[in-house]
């Protein structure tokens, strides 16, 4: 059979949809392109945003004409949404025939089996360890230029934030085996791939399941896994997302310092420059411990790079507060930043807060924080004209054919004509001739 699998929110539901699509091929079936190609149409749904919920609900309510159109369908949802919804789902949505939980990807071959037979509704929720079967699955296409890869390590968080609904949609952290993620990092390497992503709810605190910050200063079993990783033939360049900066201690600081292949960008999501506004988050750090990081990183990597994710008018954001995460911005000079309007999420505490910032002033604080990143952009980038770097070649350019496109060390995203030859995943040094404040364009040396 056909199957469509489409995929709302984070890096990690890709990631999921990548093993469930995986799965599905070696059971026979095939991947299509369409919705309307497809005899099975997935959504790999997010809860953690709000609009992310409304596409998905939205999405299926479109689905019905399919199903009115074609009754042999079936449809289906996992991730986030239905974890917590599931259920809810199943019962309201006529033509939604299964349901499956995050942590049950692995079975959702046998689940479209056993729907072809009986022509039941299915539902799937029930908790798991880390390394659940299929979640090392992947299609891999080296001929087609595949280079890039995600690589999940762990599953759930344990920090309970209180405006996040994850730790109630993807349960308490489980670190993976960290030989079972070496060999799929070998293995990966082993069919082309050149980059990989780590990914995890919160990944500096892999193999600390259960224990809470502050973290001693030499204990970072992370470290251990990048080392590990990092020497791994093949393997160039290693990317991580998302750390939790009271997870960040020295061990792991000198060893993203130490190690070339770990890229220079990272991601550190700070969401409030605001003592206080932490606190009501709960989030255990102060804005002087997340600045720390900051500079100690700095001052041992030049040129390195920091993109953050940042919440306005959370309950109870006061201007002063808001400043205060201003004050962040510019002073981390972050070269990227995922700027949210708070919105309550039901089933957080924050959502039994009072939502007292008008939404036109939420609309205002995150204009001011975009203008501020765009300023920000555009003065350390002008500062990389005439400099060269090793840029990853990704293709040709979305925006103009003839030109490739291709990211540094520390993520920036170059534009350069291609040289005769030229494939997806070769390294080529570019020297930059002029700058946006989100790109470079310059041209390949020698």
């Amino acid at each position: 059979m056909n199957v469509y699998i489409k995929t709302y929110g984070c890096q990690m539901n890709e990631r999921d949809s990548e093993s469930a699509a995986a799965m599905l091929v070696s059971a026979g079936h095939r991947i299509a392109g369409t919705e309307e190609e497809a005899d099975i149409v997935i959504l790999n749904t997010c809860s953690v945003r709000e609009q992310a919920e409304r596409k998905a609900i939205g999405k299926l309510g479109i689905l019905k004409k399919l199903k009115r159109e074609r009754p042999h369908m079936i449809f289906g949802i996992m991730g986030c949404m239905a974890q917590s919804r599931g259920e809810e789902l199943l019962k309201s949505v006529e033509h939604l025939d299964f349901a499956v939980g995050t942590d049950n990807i692995h079975a959702i071959p046998e689940i479209v089996e056993e729907i072809v037979r009986k022509k039941r509704k299915i539902r799937c929720d029930d908790r798991r360890g880390a390394d659940t079967p299929g979640i090392d699955a992947h299609r891999i296409n080296a001929e087609q230029g595949q280079f890039s890869a995600f690589l999940s390590i762990s599953r759930g968080c344990n920090r309970y934030c209180s405006y996040c609904i994850v730790p109630y949609v993807r349960g308490p952290e489980r670190s993976r085996d960290m030989d079972g993620i070496v060999a799929e990092a070998r293995s990966l390497a082993d069919h082309g791939i050149r980059e990989i992503m780590l990914l995890g709810q919160n990944v500096a605190a892999y193999g600390l399941d259960g224990v809470p910050p502050p973290i001693a200063e030499d204990n970072s079993p992370f470290s251990e896994l990048l080392e590990r990783i990092s020497a791994i033939d093949g393997i160039r360049r290693i990317r991580f997302t998302s750390p939790h900066p009271a997870f960040f201690n020295r061990k792991l600081i000198e060893t993203i310092a130490r190690l070339p292949k770990v890229c220079k960008c990272i991601h550190l999501p700070l969401q409030s420059g605001s003592d206080r506004i932490l606190q009501r988050m709960n989030r255990p750090y102060d804005a002087e411990h997340y600045m720390n990081i900051i500079r100690s990183l700095r001052e041992l990597v030049e040129g390195i790079n920091f993109s953050t994710d940042i919440i306005v008018g959370f309950p109870g954001e006061t201007e002063e507060d808001f400043e205060a995460t201003r004050r962040i911005m510019r002073e981390a000079a972050y070269d990227n930043a995922f700027i949210f309007k708070y919105s309550p999420r039901r089933g957080t505490v924050a959502a039994k807060m009072p939502d007292d910032v008008p939404q036109e002033e939420k609309e205002r604080r995150n204009a001011l924080l975009l203008r501020d990143l765009a300023e920000i952009n555009a003065s350390r980038n002008r500062e990389l004209v005439g400099k060269t770097f090793e840029v990853l070649a990704e293709g040709p350019s979305k925006r103009n054919a003839a030109r490739w496109s291709g990211r540094t060390d520390t993520f920036k995203l170059a534009v350069f004509p291609p040289s005769p030859g030229l494939k997806p995943g070769d390294f080529v040094r570019v020297r930059i001739e002029r700058a946006t404040p989100m790109t470079l364009y310059g041209s390949i040396e020698g």
